[in-house]
């Protein structure tokens, strides 16, 4: 990986959290959206379909403006009403909506296990995210999988990966994914606490 700072942030797909934010969230949004970041995933679970769209079509607005891509989350009827290219899924919802696949021309699943990302790809995946690689507190007890696991998810498959769980928006740790077959990183508290908390990416 080289220095390239274009090279650096599209290896980094931010992941949302409106909860962690000391900020209103869509500055803090435009704030990510400044760094250009490869994607912007919008992964707001508490919300309604209704609900999601209004958000959607405000951090669409943002994205936009600053040409970074924005994913959104689970709620495929409602991206797909507003003309997005991609959607994000758990492999559950993959699973029992089949057809998603053939609605949007990028569609992400999370996995948790080398069979899960093999079934995913299987199922039409144009990337998977893998974790958790380290510990996180958005899964506060639960035994961090290891890079040993990243790469066996990135060797089984031949759609990209993307590290999720504990990662820092740092140089060192996207370098660190990439060497065992990571296409990048997936950075959430980071994202919705920078500034303030840490630079993101450095």
């Amino acid at each position: 990986m080289t220095d390239n700072t274009e090279d650096i942030y599209s290896r980094v797909i931010a992941v949302t959290d409106r909860h962690l934010c000391g900020r209103p969230f869509l500055e803090q949004i435009e704030l990510i959206c400044s760094r250009r970041p490869r994607a912007v995933l919008l992964r707001e679970k508490d919300l309604t379909e209704e609900e999601y769209g209004r958000l959607l079509t405000q951090v669409r607005e943002v994205c936009d403006a600053y040409h970074v891509f924005c994913i959104p989350h689970t709620f495929a009827g409602i991206a797909s009403e507003q003309g997005a290219s991609a959607i994000h899924v758990p492999l559950p919802v993959l699973r029992e909506h089949r057809h998603i696949a053939g609605q949007f021309r990028y569609m992400g699943a999370s996995v948790h296990s080398v069979p899960e990302a093999v079934e995913a790809e299987r199922l039409g995946a144009s990337y998977v995210t893998a974790g958790h690689i380290f510990a996180t507190d958005c899964k506060p007890g639960a035994v961090p999988r290891g890079t040993g696991f990243l790469r066996e998810i990135c060797a089984a498959v031949d759609i990209p990966v993307y590290a999720i769980g504990g990662m820092q928006g740092t140089l060192s740790c996207i370098e660190r994914m990439c060497a065992v077959g990571a296409a990048g990183i997936c950075v959430m508290s980071e994202c919705m606490r920078w500034p303030e908390r840490l630079p993101l990416v450095t």
